[in-house]
Formats: C-alpha cells, structure tokens, sequence
C-alpha cells in the first residue's frame, strides 16, 4: 500500500533535480543578495558550482573547463558564485582569477568582499593576504574597514585569535587608520568566540591610544560573562565607572547578565533595584535577563512573575526571551501555556519565528501528535513564517517514525510550493527513513544513487550519504 501511495505522487528523484532550481543561498549576513536577473542565471550557477566542486585539486586545470561559460560571465552571475562555493575557497579563488581576465570584465566591489569572506572562511589565510597585497598595489579596489572585520571574524572563527589581533595592526599598510569603531568590532568578534581573555589583552594595550566608550566596556563585561567569568567582568564595570564612561543601561544590563551567568543571581537582582536610584531605568532587557537566567534554573514561576512585571509596565520582551520561555514550558509539558505566548506575541506586535514554532513542534513531535505537528506547520504558512530545515527534519522523522508514508511524502512535495529546497540534512532523513522500511528500500536506493551525488554539496556530506545507502 505504502509503495502504491507513492506511485500516485511526483516520482521522488524528479525532487531532486528540482533542488537545482533553488535560489542561492545567502551565506553573508551582512552581504546584501541579488535576485536573478534572469531565469538562466540559476542553471548558470550551479553548472559553474559543479565545475568548480569537480576540481579542487590545484593541478585541476580548470580554466578548461570555465571556458564555455565566458560569454555568459556578468557581475551578478560572479557573485552567486562565489556565495555558492564558501566551502571551496582554493577553486573558487580561482574562478575569479579566471574571470578577471576575460576581456571587457570587471569584478564589482562586492564580489571582492565575498571572496575575502570565502577564503576566510576556508581558512586559506596565505592566499587571503597575498589577495589584499595585490589589490591594494593594483588600485583594483579601495580596500575599506569593511574588508578587515571580514579577516577578523575569519580568524577568531578559526581559533586564531592572536592573529586577528595582528591583522588590526596590518591595517595601516593598507592605508586605513582604524577608529574606535574598528577596535568594537575586534573585540566584538574576540568575544563572540570566546577569546575574551585575548581581548582583554588587546584592549589594555589600545585603550592610552584610543578613547574607550561605554560599548568598548560593555562587549569586554558581556564577554567576560558568557565565560562565567563575573569577578573579571565586575571589574571591568569598575573601571568603566573609574574612567568616567557615561554608564548607559546598555553596560548595567552586560553586568546583570554577566552575574546571572556566572551564578550570582541575588547579586545581579540587587543591582537591578539599584538602578533607578542611580538614574538608569531599566528597559525590557534588563527584565528579559532575569526571564532568561530563571528558565536556565528551571523556575518558570519566577520567569513568569518578571513577565507580569513587564506588563504592568508596558514593556515587551524580545523575541529571544519569548522563545526563551516557550522552549522552557514545552520541556515542562506546559504546551497550553506556550500557546498563549505565541498568541500574545501576535497580540504586541511581534511576528514568531521559526524557533518559537520549532520549540512546539518538537513537543509534537516526541508526543507522536501527527495532526497539531501538520497543523502547526500550516499555521507557520498562514502567518508567513517559512518552515526551516530543523521543521522539516522533525516532522519528517515523526511521519516516517508512525509509519505515514503518504503524509511524508505529501509534505516533501509541498515543500517547493512553501519556498523551501532541501539541504542534505533534510534528503538524509527522508533516504535514511525509507531505506529503513524493507518495502522502501529499493524506491530509496534509485533516488539515492541517481541523483543525490549530482548536488553541489561539500564532499564530505556526499561521502557520508554514500555509506549511509551502502549499509542498506
């Protein structure tokens, strides 16, 4: 019955071909993405993707290749790219070489941007200078503060901390005097990552050349904090307060989540009351600290009197502290209650996003709920939250889990109506599920192996998925 069911539906390895016509995904935060242009760019893109995933090697000749796509080559059509291939940052470096040299073609100002991430991404940090030494001598781009919060990140990403630092010091020689701007951005990446105490080190040394503002502080406190450090944090608050740094609600509110993380929660509380007396009011993230630090002690009482609290002054907790609280009443099967905050989100303005649904479908879906988990994904739908990988996975694990093929397979074929194209994870699960169920496996092995290797995907994820079909 189950393999009839499927017959009846769009063959499933026509689903992986439509993988291919997804629109790229944006990587860069920070990096603003273009729509196509036009409908062969998509195609375009991943048939320059797959040439370049198919030669990494550095004896690859790949300029070969590339050739028949010269006359195809745009600004636009660089970029989606060099977006696409942030996994492979040698072949990709050298796409762009490749392109430069095409006649009439000049890279635009964002797709050196991108490559820098990319190869900071990948790690190639000796390719990444070289890169920046030679546009800055060529004049081919003004190399901005911009370029070195790239290399900052990609450096504190990869654990090397000390390097970021030094990067800072390298900026001069590329013509940029760094402001106290770029010394929060530093601190702010150092941090993020957990360096803190490298951070600090950093910022002893700088703070005689610069003026420190109370943001400088507050990073190092919140820093400090998210380590468990709240002696080290205290002290920076001090000597903030020492300095003559106008102390803001922003720094009082690093220090109150700082104790609260390290576990000095009466202490923290204290200093709350404190703070009108001081002349700062507090705003809704000095209570959404509190809401936070009791949901980690499992006291949703407590979470729930600083919410009423909140009301009553007409302060509304961000997004993060509402997700917060509803991930918190679902692990305590107050799954009526997190309903209503999801409806009081609406009812102040605030739109849920896929965290504060995914918290409830995850009740759903380890309560075996088959119909609240389907009718909460269509509810996502009618209030315009797109569904994410994490949503799709679970739900299909319960379906598969239940034995509901039909169901499975109807929501994998609306997943494209939704705007929503399979990572690897999400193919995963559906071959692996189906691979599981003897009357399947011959369905799942066909899907696997004709068209699953044909992604553009990093190949440790290909080499995975093949042992996975193998085993079967």
């Amino acid at each position: 019955m189950v393999v009839q069911s499927l017959s009846k539906a769009r063959p499933l390895h026509s689903l992986f071909r439509s993988f291919h016509n997804f629109k790229p995904y944006l990587f860069f935060s920070s990096l603003t993405q273009q729509q196509s242009a036009s409908p062969p760019l998509p195609n375009l893109v991943n048939q320059i993707s797959r040439v370049l995933s198919d030669h990494r090697n550095p004896h690859h000749d790949l300029d070969h290749p590339l050739t028949s796509f010269s006359s195809h080559i745009s600004t636009q059509l660089v970029e989606e790219v060099l977006k696409r291939c942030k996994n492979l940052g040698f072949p990709a470096h050298r796409f762009f070489l490749w392109a430069q040299k095409i006649s009439g073609f000049q890279h635009s100002d964002q797709s050196y941007r991108i490559l820098v991430d990319v190869l900071g991404s990948s790690k190639l940090f000796a390719i990444l200078w070289d890169f920046l030494v030679e546009i800055r001598d060529s004049k081919q781009f003004k190399i901005n503060p911009e370029i070195f919060w790239l290399v900052f990140r990609a450096y504190s990403r990869a654990n090397l901390p000390v390097d970021a630092i030094r990067a800072f010091d390298r900026m001069v020689e590329f013509g940029i005097r760094p402001s106290i701007h770029d010394v929060d951005l530093l601190l702010f990446v150092l941090c993020k990552r957990k360096h803190v105490k490298q951070a600090q080190g950093f910022f002893d040394r700088i703070k005689h050349e610069f003026e420190p503002s109370a943001k400088s502080y507050s990073i190092l406190v919140r820093g400090w904090g998210d380590i468990g450090e709240a002696s080290e944090a205290r002290k920076v608050f001090d000597e903030m307060v020492q300095r003559g740094c106008s102390i803001d609600v922003l720094a009082y509110n690093s220090l109150l989540e700082a104790l609260c993380k390290g576990g000095n929660v009466e202490e923290s509380y204290k200093m709350f009351r404190d703070m009108a007396s001081n002349g700062i009011e507090p705003d809704a993230c000095s209570y959404s600290v509190f809401i936070r630090a009791y949901c980690e002690a499992n006291d949703i009482h407590a979470a729930f009197r600083m919410l009423d609290r909140m009301r009553r002054y007409n302060l509304v907790p961000n997004l993060f502290t509402y997700n917060c609280v509803i991930k918190k009443l679902c692990k305590n099967d107050g799954i009526d209650e997190a309903y209503k905050l999801l409806a009081e989100m609406y009812e102040r303005g605030f739109r849920p996003d896929t965290w504060s649904y995914n918290a409830i479908l995850n009740y759903h879906c380890e309560h075996s709920e088959v119909n609240r988990a389907l009718r909460l994904i269509s509810r996502m739908e009618t209030n315009e939250c797109l569904p994410d990988r994490h949503t799709y996975n679970m739900a299909l694990k319960l379906l598969i889990r239940v034995g509901r093929f039909d169901r499975a397979t109807e929501l994998w074929e609306s997943m494209g109506d939704r705007g929503f194209y399979p990572s690897v994870s999400t193919y995963a699960v559906m071959v692996h599920g189906l691979c599981k169920k003897k009357e399947m496996k011959k369905q799942s092995l066909k899907v696997s192996k004709n068209d699953l290797f044909s992604l553009v995907m990093p190949q440790q994820y290909r080499i995975n998925l093949k042992f996975m079909i193998d085993d079967y």
